[in-house]
């Protein structure tokens, strides 16, 4: 029987796969949960726990699950063992994971994990929405990440939590972003710190928000719904407005890199600020910005982020753009083509195209992925999202 404790919490529960299925009681939405993708993000889990073990399947419409994600590193309250689970999910490293002979500590969780998600997919109906919890290793207010889709968007935005948009720009193989290709509704919530006993609360009053949200439960039935609101509505103290990052600092073991003290997801930085230092010396901001999940742990190759407000004005004409399907002129811009018949991706010639800032593409929906010497290539999520599965809902 494997265990997993919160010394912090004083709590200790047993660690299963499958935290709880629950049927409800007529059609609706599928949601999935995930806890513990990171092993030492333990609040997903307790928190899923609690509520699968009071929810009654007659108050529930459609079908719920919620899912642990790294079982070795749980076990040893370690971010991974190996690899970072986290980091794993995009179609390149997934075929090769699956052509192996032999598999370390994540490549197996990758695997169950995937064949359980794609076993939802294929049994399950619609509309289906993913949501994956985790905390950061300073202090925060809770927050919504997501991958830039206007599903992604629309739904995150009933939650009165900041949202970070354009993380799949800075980080290779989320799960939710392997989800988002797929089309479905997809969000990470940070819920707190990761020992902190509200990050667990926290998490609690976002599983019940998103069931009444995705009409999985009846705001009727939830008679605490005001409360949960008020939760996180306190916690994030007020700010429910969009951010994009702007800058990621990667390191690696051999940096040496320490954040400096005290720092917390949100703070206000100036240019010049002193964040960090590593083994060329300080660190200093090049933004007036905000700093966003500054790393304080061992594990963990992304140092700090930096982030701006996204003006209202700017995501309103996001939207009208990408519903209009605007995209579609850009490959006669000089320099710009598609990279197949699909136009999914776009080629950015750098040496002709330069002059593009990258907040045009941004504002169409399109992300860079890969840049060469010649070539930046930009995905779009809004081509694979299944819009059609999600317009009869309210939010939508």
């Amino acid at each position: 029987m494997t265990e997993v404790t919160s010394p912090a919490r004083h709590k200790t529960i047993i660690l299963k796969r499958i935290i709880g299925k629950i049927k409800g009681h007529k059609s609706g939405p599928t949601m999935v949960f995930f806890g513990g993708i990171h092993g030492n993000e333990t609040a997903g889990i307790f928190a899923l726990n609690q509520v699968f073990g009071t929810l009654d399947a007659k108050d529930i419409s459609g079908n719920l699950f919620a899912i642990t994600g790294n079982m070795a590193a749980l076990k040893e309250n370690k971010r991974y063992v190996n690899h970072d689970l986290n980091r794993l999910w995009f179609e390149s490293r997934i075929t090769e994971i699956q052509s192996q002979m032999s598999l370390n500590s994540e490549e197996a969780e990758l695997l169950e994990l995937l064949k359980i998600l794609h076993h939802i997919l294929e049994t399950e109906s619609g509309p289906f929405y993913f949501i994956d919890f985790h905390t950061t290793s300073s202090k925060t207010l809770p927050f919504i990440t997501i991958n830039d889709a206007l599903i992604n968007r629309k739904f995150s935005m009933l939650f009165p939590v900041p949202i970070v948009l354009g993380i799949e720009e800075y980080l290779e193989g989320p799960l939710l972003s392997y989800i988002n290709e797929l089309g479905y509704v997809s969000l990470g919530f940070e819920s707190g710190q990761h020992e902190e006993e509200d990050a667990v609360i926290n998490c609690v009053a976002f599983i019940y928000l998103s069931l009444v949200y995705a009409k999985a439960m009846n705001p009727n039935t939830l008679i605490n719904f005001p409360v949960y609101y008020r939760q996180l509505q306190e916690q994030s103290q007020y700010i429910n407005e969009a951010f994009e990052v702007v800058y990621l600092h990667r390191v690696k073991a051999e940096d040496h890199f320490k954040m400096r003290p005290g720092f917390k997801s949100f703070e206000k930085i100036n240019k010049q600020t002193l964040l960090a230092n590593d083994k060329q010396g300080a660190i200093s901001s090049k933004y007036n910005a905000r700093i966003f999940m500054p790393l304080y742990q061992k594990m963990g190759a992304e140092g700090f982020f930096i982030i701006q407000p996204i003006k209202p004005f700017a995501l309103k004409l996001s939207e009208l753009l990408r519903r209009i399907k605007f995209d579609i002129f850009l490959a006669i811009l000089p320099g710009v083509s598609w990279q197949d018949k699909q136009r999914n991706v776009l080629l950015v010639n750098l040496k002709v195209a330069k002059f593009f800032a990258k907040s045009f593409f941004h504002l169409l929906g399109y992300r860079s992925q890969k840049v060469d010497s010649t070539y930046l290539r930009l995905s779009n999520r809004e081509h694979a999202s299944k819009n059609g599965m999600y317009k009869q809902e309210r939010w939508y």
